[in-house]
């Protein structure tokens, strides 16, 4: 008897260890690092550089959140970055080579997003492709290069105050952009806890038969998802455009790599069913932390992609050793 207490008091302890982990990883990771930054570089934890980091974050913030959706299923989207840079190169020839209203511009630039993530949505559930890498993919490439067609691969510059704003202003210290993903997160919060929509799709990457056999429309919900996530790109896209005031058909590269590493990095698991909207922002800013502490230190460029390679799987390696806990107790 005492031996079987023991065994299952190692259990609840190995349980509420992992348990503490998962809500709890991600914060406590981005204070070590916040307080390693510090110690090594005293330009680090200043007012300039914290709200720097604030802004820097804003885009894959956006992008990750949206991300969020598809991985919580199960899936994932690839296509993120590129669809950021055709919905801001439509966005720039409605409203710099046209002229026409800069509000127009900026339906349109999210009215793209999510009509490229609509389409991903209904290849993935109508075509019945075997998994969302495959059309997220062709999607990628798509979204690319009707970006580069579009201008044939020029730039486009000078938009509308109303456009830079959400990229350029600031409200006393505190970046706009900033101001809006906090607004964006608390909104997806609300969505996911407290809505239907949000409850069926943690169902889904549950178990998606089970989901399906209870009567939730499975598909529904995943073009619902995947639109999501190309609404969030067009969006992110958006706020890149005020921070740099310029289109152009290469933005976004590799953008949909930082956004997975945010998800996961914040505690969401590959396996579906996993993950919270803080933990994907505290993911989002501990890449923004980790980029702008190695430029500090005068870290190359390409030493840091290796950083965030290792970080990458070191988060998607936690996951697993996490499945693995769960499933043995």
């Amino acid at each position: 008897m005492a031996e079987i207490a023991v065994k299952q008091e190692t259990k609840e302890s190995k349980k509420n260890i992992n348990e503490f982990v998962s809500k709890f990883g991600a914060l406590i990771g981005l204070i070590l690092l916040c307080t390693a930054l510090t110690i090594l570089s005293d330009k680090f934890m200043t007012v300039h550089n914290v709200m720097n980091i604030a802004r820097q974050s804003s885009v894959n913030a956006l992008l990750a959140v949206g991300m969020l959706l598809p991985i919580l299923t199960a899936g994932i989207d690839l296509s993120v970055g590129s669809v950021l840079a055709v919905s801001i190169m439509v966005m720039g020839v409605v409203s710099v080579n046209m002229g026409m209203s800069p509000i127009l511009g900026i339906l349109v630039c999210l009215a793209v997003g999510a009509f490229f993530g609509w389409i991903n949505g209904i290849m993935l559930t109508k075509l019945r492709l075997p998994h969302p890498f495959i059309s997220t993919l062709g999607m990628m490439n798509i979204a690319r290069g009707l970006a580069l067609i579009i201008t044939a691969a020029a730039p486009i510059a000078g938009f509308p105050y109303l456009i830079q704003f959400l990229g350029s202003e600031f409200v006393g210290p505190l970046p706009v952009s900033f101001l809006l993903v906090i607004a964006v997160y608390i909104i997806f919060h609300f969505f996911l806890t407290r809505t239907q929509t949000g409850r069926y799709i943690y169902a889904i990457g549950g178990n998606k038969e089970a989901a399906h056999l209870s009567g939730i429309n499975v598909n529904r919900i995943l073009v619902i998802v995947y639109t999501i996530s190309g609404l969030m790109a067009g969006l992110a896209g958006l706020v890149m455009v005020g921070r740099v005031n310029s289109a152009f058909p290469l933005a976004g590269l590799m953008y949909e790599l930082d956004a997975i590493a945010a998800v996961i990095i914040g505690g969401a698991s590959f396996f579906g069913g996993v993950g919270t909207v803080w933990g994907t922002l505290i993911g989002a800013i501990i890449i923004a932390v980790l980029r702008n502490g190695l430029n500090l230190l005068n870290v190359s460029a390409d030493l840091q992609m290796t950083v965030i390679g290792l970080v990458i799987i070191a988060a998607v390696y936690v996951d697993v050793l996490r499945q693995r806990g769960n499933k043995k107790s």
